[in-house]
């Protein structure tokens, strides 16, 4: 069955300037992609990243150069059609991550079925998003709290001023609070945060060393306080292995491991060795959010807040409230471009 691939460069504006430990931005662009056959059509979506040298025109490119591959049809699973991809995409997983999304969207549509349904998965198993807060003056950090009412925030850390960042945030909410150090941390830090963090209701810490300190996760692993989390540590398949006796949970992105198909792996091989896990964004639009909605509810944790962080957003999906998570009409992953 013959079938043709197209892509759309997306800029997404966001609501306030937002800034991890190593990088802040204002503007994020994104790579939709389009799969479609002669009666339906399939949409994935990645974000470019500098911090992994992902840009619009090396994904575009590397897509290109695989467009016969993928026009060919000569595949029927988007297992298939990654297991092809595999070799071609592995300095571009965030590029397989796009075609993927896209592959699935139009298969499940092609059954006739939610993607979530193909999977055999229950939307009532879906955990909660996390909002996210990312580093900035306290007051801005309290008044984009009180802009969002929001029953769990994941903030971002990585200043000299962590812990006092935290007590402050504590006396303006009940929420939950997850921290995420994007490996700005020591293992003696991350110990000795710990403590404290756990007394202002932080329910776990993420990747909060460098990924290749080793040996400091360790410590950190046997003496902290909180559970933490590996997120960097955490890119691909082979990373899952590796993460055991070092973290109690794993962040799959879907963009870093290349998609869903890779993650759906992760995820269960996480499980099979007794770790939490979460999927998280990289600030999509609804394409890649909707998507990561399909499979949470596999996770014991989400982040897919990324939409509800932009002032515009080209694509229409998942809508999501504390109340309940409501889904776009229609079959496969359902998001459409406005």
């Amino acid at each position: 069955m013959p079938l043709k691939l197209s892509f759309f460069v997306k800029d997404l504006p966001l609501k306030h300037t937002f800034t991890i430990a190593h990088q802040s931005r204002d503007i994020q662009d994104t790579l939709i992609v389009k799969l479609e056959d002669a009666s339906f059509y399939g949409l994935g979506e990645s974000t470019t990243n500098p911090f992994y040298g992902m840009t619009i025109d090396n994904m575009t490119a590397v897509l290109e150069s695989f467009r016969p591959v993928v026009e060919s049809g000569e595949w029927e699973t988007p297992e298939e059609l990654w297991s092809l991809g595999k070799d071609h995409f592995r300095k571009t997983p965030f590029a397989q991550c796009a075609l993927d999304m896209a592959a699935w969207d139009l298969f499940a549509k092609q059954k006739g079925q939610k993607l979530y349904e193909y999977l055999k998965l229950d939307p009532k198993d879906i955990p909660l998003t996390n909002f996210t807060i990312g580093i900035d003056s306290v007051e801005k950090m309290v008044a984009k709290m009180k802009e969002v009412d929001w029953p769990i925030y994941k903030i971002k850390l990585g200043t000299a001023d962590d812990l006092q960042i935290i007590r402050e945030l504590r006396k303006h909410t009940d929420s939950v609070f997850r921290i995420d150090a994007n490996c700005a941390w020591t293992a003696e830090q991350a110990i000795r945060y710990s403590f404290e963090l756990k007394k202002f209701g932080v329910e776990f810490m993420e990747q909060p060393l460098a990924k290749d300190d080793l040996e400091g996760m360790k410590k950190v692993f046997v003496e902290s306080a909180l559970p933490v989390m590996a997120d960097e540590s955490c890119i691909v398949e082979s990373d899952v292995k590796k993460c055991h006796g070092l973290f109690h949970a794993i962040n799959v992105k879907l963009v870093k491991a290349g998609g869903i198909t890779p993650a759906l792996r992760m995820i269960r091989e996480a499980k099979s060795l007794g770790m939490k896990t979460m999927v998280g964004c990289m600030t999509e639009s609804s394409v890649g959010i909707t998507a990561i909605a399909h499979i949470a509810p596999l996770l014991d944790y989400v982040d897919m807040d990324g939409a509800m962080l932009l002032s515009h957003d080209p694509a229409e999906g998942v809508k999501i409230s504390p109340k309940e998570i409501l889904f776009p009409e229609g079959n496969g992953i359902g998001a459409r471009l406005k």
